[in-house]
């Protein structure tokens, strides 16, 4: 077998369709699990009159091992949504595409092929991102809801707080890994 070397344009495609999450998709993951994780924090400081100079260790470990959590959620589910997104969407796309190079007679077939598979992948990478973040912070608001005011309601705010972040992004990362 000849080994060729790939041109800067296939490599971008080939990445295009890859599994893997690029640094800008993972900082944007773990930016949003960082806030989504944060913000039940204020429950136990109004409800559970945490003070934030007693409480902030807690907290603090709390959010950090939700955000990993949540974070691994959101790129498995990408992963997992993102081929099924391009199969469903992949024949209006494609004409789509088809309709706007359509008057383009410059343009080869190979081209226009290429265009269509980079559009497919970027709808396709969009989509699953939106529908990773909305899937998963549903799983993870609603585990946490009932983990902290019922499962845990008579655990102490530390401890309640501490497994209700990390069991509710948890059950986010668990259902995840399914297909």
């Amino acid at each position: 077998m000849s080994k060729t070397k790939l041109s800067r344009e296939e490599e971008l495609l080939l990445q295009g369709f890859s599994s893997n999450v690029s640094k800008k998709g993972s900082f944007i993951f773990y930016t949003v699990a960082a806030l989504v994780s944060a913000t039940p924090i204020y429950l136990y400081y109004g409800i559970h009159q945490m003070e934030p100079t007693e409480a902030w260790m807690f907290w603090l470990v709390a959010v950090a091992a939700s955000t990993f959590l949540l974070g691994t959620a959101y790129s498995n589910t990408k992963q997992n949504l993102k081929h099924q997104i391009i199969v469903k969407r992949g024949e209006a796309i494609a004409r789509e595409v088809s309709k706007e190079l359509a008057d383009d007679k410059k343009i080869s077939k190979l081209e226009k092929d290429e265009r269509i598979l980079w559009k497919k992948s970027e709808v396709g990478d969009y989509e699953a991102t939106a529908f990773s973040f909305f899937f998963n912070n549903a799983i993870f608001h609603a585990a946490f809801l009932v983990l902290s005011f019922f499962i845990l309601a008579s655990f102490s705010p530390s401890l309640n707080c501490v497994f209700a972040l990390v069991g509710a992004s948890g059950l986010a990362a668990l259902f995840s890994t399914s297909k």
